[in-house]
């Protein structure tokens, strides 16, 4: 499965077959995680150098807010935004501009108070992010539409 797409329970259960039955569970439980805060996020899945279930609320992989990323020996909770999300605790790992993660390798890692925390804080931010593009999208349709008003006919 290389292609992006929405995964039918099969599909989910055929790609994580090919882990260790406790890294599917963990995934799995990741999963329900991600779904339970963010019931309106459209799931995707892909397989690259690993495989990953990805959520947006827009169906567009651009706009993902959070990843599950399986690897052979556990789990990723990813955040695309991670970065600019508040950490007082330093709980997210990675340097990078952009992405942050939490590890996720062990059934008692899933008690983690920070997987919801995070989980729900890139929801917000996602959303706020979805308002930002939409009224800058406003504003510049106003903009346009505005000037070709003041244009004089030819």
């Amino acid at each position: 499965m290389n292609k992006s797409q929405t995964p039918s329970f099969e599909d989910l259960i055929r790609e994580l077959s090919t882990y260790d039955l406790s890294v599917g569970e963990l995934a799995l439980a990741l999963r329900e995680m991600v779904l339970k805060e963010a019931p309106a996020a459209v799931e995707k899945l892909f397989r690259v150098y690993a495989l990953v279930f990805w959520y947006s609320l827009t169906g567009r992989m651009s706009d993902a807010f959070v990843h599950v990323v399986i690897y052979p020996k556990g789990v990723n909770l990813m955040f695309n935004r991670g970065a600019e999300l508040e950490d007082p605790d330093g709980v997210l790992v990675g340097e990078g501009k952009i992405i942050r993660h939490i590890k996720v390798r062990r059934p008692e890692d899933l008690k983690n108070p920070h997987l919801r925390k995070f989980i729900r804080a890139a929801l917000r931010h996602a959303k706020s992010r979805a308002r930002e593009k939409e009224l800058a999208g406003q504003s510049s349709k106003r903009a346009t539409g505005a000037s070709a008003k003041r244009r004089p006919a030819k």
